[in-house]
């Protein structure tokens, strides 16, 4: 993809309701760590893809073909792309969240699905002190940050983590003493990244969402199914489920933890 892909490629992929991507495709063709790609017909672009780099693991995401060329192997083409594009760069992990659609070819391809996320919504609140421990992010907080979301992703997001990562952006939980404990992280294009080890510090972050969202607002949060205590305690707070996705994995198994997880950048990146 380059930067004259990014107008037709966001309204084609519109015109096909798949949302507006063009946010997410700006960052991409900025950040060092993506590879985003398009397929092209006749000066038309019928397809993209994206791979993002995260030191020995990596994420596929955004592959869409036109519906008028759907079922004749593009898709797959696509993919197979990216992948070298990853596999160029010492990715040896590979990751993805599928459709349903998708999941057949991408088992074909030896993928498995590794977990489930599971995506739950509540509405915001009408509270104007979401409670202590929360506050706006510090510069001083990024090395405890990165360190958090490394142990808890098992991968190197450090420089999407440091990119994004601002007072206006980012919460973080602490203790008494002052240690970050967990943290929000909101993309441009939505989503937010949540990494916290502790349920009593995710849902004091939570909280503070809610509080800023206002009663008018929606909050959503990710967990994976793992996580069975996590998604308990969110059900006593009022969130409900609205969907769930399969996570899929290629290539050597990581060392993560994924009850640390409670929200994403989006399924491109985790």
């Amino acid at each position: 993809m380059r930067p004259g892909d990014l107008e037709p490629a966001t309204q084609a992929i519109l015109r096909d309701d798949w949302g507006d991507r063009r946010t997410w495709f700006e960052f991409t063709l900025v950040q060092d760590t993506c590879h985003p790609i398009v397929a092209e017909l006749d000066d038309r672009i019928v397809g993209t893809g994206v791979g993002i780099r995260s030191g020995r693991a990596g994420w596929i995401g955004t592959i869409w073909v036109a519906a008028d060329l759907r079922g004749h192997g593009l898709g797959r083409a696509l993919t197979e792309a990216v992948i070298s594009s990853l596999h160029d760069g010492g990715v040896r992990t590979l990751l993805l969240v599928s459709t349903e659609a998708g999941r057949p070819l991408y088992e074909r391809m030896g993928f498995e699905v590794q977990t489930w996320y599971q995506i739950l919504e509540a509405a915001g609140t009408a509270d104007t002190d979401p409670g202590p421990g929360v506050r706006a992010f510090r510069p001083s907080d990024l090395r405890a940050m990165t360190r958090l979301d490394r142990e808890a992703t098992g991968e190197d997001r450090a420089s999407i983590v440091r990119r994004f990562a601002s007072a206006t952006t980012t919460r973080v939980a602490t203790d008494v003493a002052g240690a970050v404990r967990g943290y929000v992280i909101r993309a441009p294009w939505g989503g937010g990244a949540t990494i916290a080890p502790d349920a009593d510090d995710a849902i004091r972050i939570l909280t503070a969402r809610r509080a800023a969202a206002g009663p008018s607002g929606r909050v959503r949060v990710g967990l994976l199914q793992e996580n069975e205590a996590g998604l308990a305690r969110l059900a006593e707070e009022g969130l409900r489920p609205i969907w769930s996705a399969p996570r899929m994995i290629r290539g050597e198994p990581i060392a993560w933890h994924p009850d640390w997880i409670w929200g994403q950048f989006n399924h491109a990146i985790g």
